[in-house]
């Protein structure tokens, strides 16, 4: 597996990838994000012209914060719905063009019976949502830069398909 380091360089190239989509099709992006503690917001802000098309991003780490800011309906988190609802919420949130979201157990224990490194992510762009379920392993600074970057990388395609 590579260093987490090594994944945040990654996540770092795609970001700029994002930035340059958007930048060219004048779109705003919004992030919607829990076990990541703001990790994708923070990637996409250091991006090229981000202060253009960045229009903000929601971290929502406790499961009430969810459900009030987000309007995850009550239940699972850790969950296909959940992330959809995130993704969703946040793009109504902020009037965005596109979002990305992410909630799972990042570590050390479990959470929802699910076993760390269980992750859901939602990329939505032009009102198609694109989901995906990951079961990442490593300690939880490993399974949060797993994380980020595949997120980051749900969105970008999310964004070519749309743009195509």
């Amino acid at each position: 597996m590579e260093s987490p380091a090594t994944l945040e360089e990654q996540a770092a190239e795609v970001a700029a990838e994002i930035g340059k989509i958007v930048a060219d099709e004048g779109l705003t992006v919004a992030v919607a994000e829990s076990l990541t503690g703001g990790k994708l917001v923070n990637q996409l802000a250091a991006a090229k012209g981000s202060g253009q098309w960045l229009v903000g991003g929601v971290v929502a780490y406790q499961s009430s914060a969810k459900h009030r800011v987000l309007g995850v309906p009550e239940g699972p988190v850790i969950s296909q719905e959940a992330v959809v609802s995130m993704v969703e919420g946040v793009t109504a949130v902020f009037g965005a063009d596109a979002a990305v979201a992410a909630s799972g157990a990042g570590g050390p224990d479990g959470q929802e019976g699910q076993s760390p490194g269980t992750t859901w992510l939602a990329a939505e762009a032009g009102g198609h949502v694109e989901t995906e379920r990951h079961h990442f392993s490593g300690e939880p600074l490993e399974i949060l830069a797993q994380t980020q970057l595949r997120a980051l990388q749900l969105l970008r395609s999310a964004l070519v398909k749309h743009t195509q």
